[in-house]
């Protein structure tokens, strides 16, 4: 069964960054869309960015500019890099593969201080 364990989440100032790691046990990692969602209080989960198998990306808007999103197959790693933090982008952060499954992380939180 596959698990993924994120880490890297915390409590940035406003302007500063955030690196989240996402690691994957299995070996469907390789064929697998790796993306990254959040939530934040009182409001739906959103995509935050993706990327394919093939290592295409995908941005939502709010991000596009300041997040840059990356894979490591041979680590089976996803990576989120967040920079020009915004209260705004406070949330929980969930790592998620999608291949013949879908698959969830548990989830780390994400604080940005004004």
């Amino acid at each position: 069964q596959v698990q993924l364990v994120e880490s890297g989440g915390g409590l940035v100032q406003a302007g500063g960054s955030l690196r989240l790691s996402c690691a994957a046990s299995g070996s469907i990692f390789r064929i697998a869309t790796a993306g990254w969602y959040r939530q934040a209080p009182g409001k739906q989960r959103e995509l935050v960015a993706s990327i394919n198998s093939g290592g295409s990306t995908n941005y939502d808007d709010f991000v596009k500019g300041r997040f840059t999103i990356s894979r490591d197959n041979a680590k089976n790693t996803v990576y989120l890099q967040m920079n020009s933090l915004k209260p705004e982008d406070t949330a929980v952060y969930y790592c998620n593969l999608q291949a013949i499954v879908e698959i969830w992380g548990q989830g780390t939180q994400v604080t940005v201080s004004s």
